[in-house]
């Protein structure tokens, strides 16, 4: 027998930050409280020493349903397509014109926040649309 086990989508980032913060937009997902002894997390990352400042982000799910995301900082830059990415399941259960007006709707909303729009994919049944987040990765509103 098995048990269902936690996880945590870590993304390997140039700004760990900026891409957290868009993922919180994206998925209503907030970030924890400040470490015991800080009012704010720019007071605990003042106290990093210069190299490890804005080394990492985390966030979650305010009901604690989805996993924990955790953004890190890492010296080389994005190069090729992703081998995983996150699908935004915002049309679950809807099919044709009605899913694709859902998907379309949520595109709208996520490019101010610095998302880009690469591709629909559309049958005239079912439908998604591809996208990248601030730092050109890709996923998917589906």
């Amino acid at each position: 027998m098995s048990s269902i086990k936690k996880f945590q989508v870590t993304f390997d980032c140039a700004e760990p930050e900026r891409v957290g913060r868009f993922w919180c937009e994206v998925l209503g997902y907030v970030p924890p409280t400040p470490p015991e002894g800080f009012a704010t997390w720019e007071d605990y990352e003042l106290s990093r020493s210069p190299e490890e400042r804005g080394s990492w982000f985390a966030c979650s799910d305010p009901t604690g349903e989805g996993p924990r995301l955790y953004f890190q900082r890492v010296p080389e830059g994005k190069v090729v397509k992703n081998r995983v990415h996150l699908d935004v399941r915002v049309g679950t259960g809807l099919v044709g014109e009605e899913r694709l007006a859902v998907l379309e709707a949520e595109c709208a909303r996520l490019l101010p926040f610095g998302a880009v729009r690469v591709e629909l994919l559309y049958d005239g049944h079912d439908s998604c649309i591809v996208m990248q987040d601030v730092e050109g990765n890709e996923f998917c509103i589906d």
